[in-house]
């Protein structure tokens, strides 16, 4: 069975690539809500005469086996789920086809700073210490840090906050990734789509996000498309697979004693693969409870989407 064309591995490996899941804590466990069926289906359109049973071989090849959960966590879910896939996929396209960026963001679990035990293990000539209970009022600070995925460059970058995780870090977070980064490798760009969650600093249900939003676009001078996960479906983020697990990796077993040992750890995460990390550390205070301006919902320049508004919209910049 292993006599038909050579570009099918591809080919199969990228149709799945947009339709996979995966654990943020271990990269090597990723899943694919497709059927062979629709894999079939999806072959097809790219000119491959395929059945079930070639699909069923090439998951089997590349270690796609079917199995059963060991827990069921009932979540809840949406009408429009399905939809909103459709419509990311769809995008995720559209702007990697014009040679606009496409960046997934979202932001990793705070940690306190100092002598306190992190998960791995670590080649040592002594055991590490640490203290044996993780209390915060013996921290000595905490980082949070807030991650973007470039889909096209395979690139990561760690905005590391000191703070709190609110929008207005969420959106500084934005500034200073397209100043260093997005800028250079897309000077071209006319749009930048973000593909992100639904709650946290970037909630889709709150107005301080998006006037936030808008105020970046303005100092930017570049539209910004926001595309959110629909509720319970945060692991489809493509950051929670491609490159948060590889974060983590990099951080396990070490002492998280400075925010300037944090960056060179991060600073280190790569694959064979060619994924790359840059690092930048945000020590600015931000505060918490912020209301948006009482007229922002009546003059509000984001342009909603006529499908799927509450999870589609665009920033343009104001002259």
């Amino acid at each position: 069975m292993g006599n038909f064309s050579s570009g099918i591995d591809q080919d199969f490996l990228d149709i799945l690539q947009q339709h996979t899941a995966g654990n943020p804590m271990n990269s090597s466990i990723r899943w694919t809500y497709l059927k062979p069926r629709e894999i079939v289906s999806e072959l097809l359109k790219k000119g491959y005469s395929v059945s079930r049973n070639i699909v069923r071989y090439l998951l089997k090849k590349h270690e796609y086996v079917k199995r059963k959960a060991q827990k069921n966590i009932t979540m809840g879910g949406h009408p429009d789920r399905n939809a909103q896939f459709e419509n990311i996929t769809q995008l995720k396209q559209d702007y990697l086809d014009a040679g606009n960026p496409v960046i997934s963001m979202d932001t990793k679990k705070k940690e306190l700073l100092g002598t306190f035990y992190r998960n791995g293990s670590l080649y040592t000539q002594a055991a590490i210490q640490t203290n044996d209970h993780d209390f915060p009022s013996s921290a000595t600070g905490s980082v949070i840090p807030h991650g973007f995925y470039d889909l096209k460059r395979n690139t990561g970058y760690i905005t590391l906050g000191t703070s709190h995780d609110t929008s207005e870090f969420a959106c500084d977070s934005l500034f200073q990734w397209w100043v260093n980064e997005g800028i250079i490798h897309y000077p071209k760009a006319k749009s930048l789509l973000i593909l992100c969650d639904g709650g946290g600093s970037n909630s889709s249900r709150h107005y301080i996000f998006k006037e936030d939003l808008q105020k970046t676009a303005n100092a930017l001078g570049l539209e910004i498309r926001i595309a959110h996960y629909p509720p319970y479906t945060s692991k489809y983020n493509p950051i929670e697979h491609r490159f948060f697990p590889h974060v983590t990796r990099a951080c396990e077993g070490v002492v998280f004693d400075s925010v300037e040992t944090v960056k060179t750890l991060i600073s280190r995460t790569s694959t064979s693969k060619g994924l790359t990390t840059i690092v930048h550390i945000l020590d600015k205070i931000y505060e918490t409870g912020r209301k948006y301006a009482a007229d922002f919902k009546e003059i509000m320049p984001i342009v909603f989407d006529t499908h799927l508004p509450k999870w589609n919209y665009r920033a343009i910049p104001q002259e």
